[in-house]
């Protein structure tokens, strides 16, 4: 089975502005998605799909190919599903075909090689179309987590329940974290989200589960990479 990463990197962003080349640790953020990339043993092949010259110069200095990302999927109101389409379009284009689609995104410097070899092979043993990772939420819909109605009041996101008092008593959350998704093209060619079919999951924990968004979670994770590097 052939199966190819892909690692998405836009050059905007508008919570961090030029967040996947921003430097972590002396490495620009992008680096640590291909690293992990690379290290896998079950990954053939590496593509960073990309409208910025930058990103692209760094991407081809790392070994990897890259894929040109038209505009209108760089924005940030495009849709990732669309931009994991045309990475598959443009791969078999080539005459490369491949069995399946691993996403590393570059917001999650902190998984581990293991994270990914799981997730490939969850999805496989459980028959499913597509997975996921996913790590324990700190809130609940079912205890403590509303939205707003009319009159300035709240109400709960789910209906309450008789037997949830207390957030122990509520079922176990997840989030969805942006460590990695690992599907088939066939899936994601005819499929319009996530969603679409079997769904099977890989748990990671927190620290591992940073998705980097604005300069918090930045800072938060380049915290984590330093005290784990003073461990060592």
């Amino acid at each position: 089975m052939k199966r190819i990463a892909f690692i998405f990197a836009r050059g905007g962003s508008k919570g961090l502005p030029g967040k996947n080349l921003k430097p972590l640790m002396g490495k620009p953020l992008i680096e640590y998605a291909v690293e992990c990339a690379l290290k896998s043993d079950f990954i053939h092949e590496v593509y960073v799909s990309t409208e910025d010259d930058d990103i692209r110069r760094i991407a081809l200095k790392l070994g990897v190919k890259v894929i040109d990302r038209p505009m209108y999927l760089a924005s940030d109101t495009s849709a990732e599903w669309l931009s994991w389409q045309h990475a598959i379009k443009w791969v078999f284009n080539l005459g490369n075909k491949f069995d399946e689609f691993v996403s590393l995104p570059v917001t999650s410097p902190l998984r581990s090689v293991e994270d990914v070899n799981d997730a490939i092979k969850m999805r496989e043993t459980s028959n499913a179309d597509i997975c996921i990772a996913i790590t324990p939420a700190s809130r609940s819909p079912y205890f403590n987590m509303v939205k707003k109605i009319e009159g300035n009041y709240v109400e709960l996101v789910n209906p309450p329940r008789s037997d949830v008092h207390r957030r122990q008593d509520a079922p176990c959350i997840y989030d969805i974290t942006t460590s990695v998704y690992v599907s088939t093209p066939n899936y994601i060619l005819n499929s319009m989200g996530l969603f679409d079919g079997k769904v099977a999951s890989i748990e990671v924990p927190k620290e591992r589960a940073i998705d980097i968004d604005d300069i918090y979670d930045f800072m938060l994770a380049q915290y984590i990479l330093e005290e784990s590097y003073a461990k060592k």
